[in-house]
């Protein structure tokens, strides 16, 4: 019964690690590094447009603090 307990942890972490090394071969291809790039290169310009945004909120309440809006 033991044995039979421990080949299939065996096959499971077999599987687990084939899985692990097959999505780190696709990382690895070009099409892999294009898709992160892409991905930074999204959120890069996703947290500058979110910053743009908190800038201008924060420029109007100083506006509006400061009497300056026409």
């Amino acid at each position: 019964m033991k044995r039979i307990v421990w080949l299939g942890v065996g096959v499971a972490i077999g599987v687990i690690a084939y899985q692990k090394i097959t999505q780190a071969r696709s990382l690895a291809s070009p099409g892999g590094v294009n898709r992160a790039v892409a991905s930074l290169a999204d959120s890069v310009a996703q947290f500058a447009d979110q910053v743009r945004v908190g800038m201008a909120e924060r420029e109007g309440e100083l506006r509006r603090g400061l009497g300056l809006e026409g």
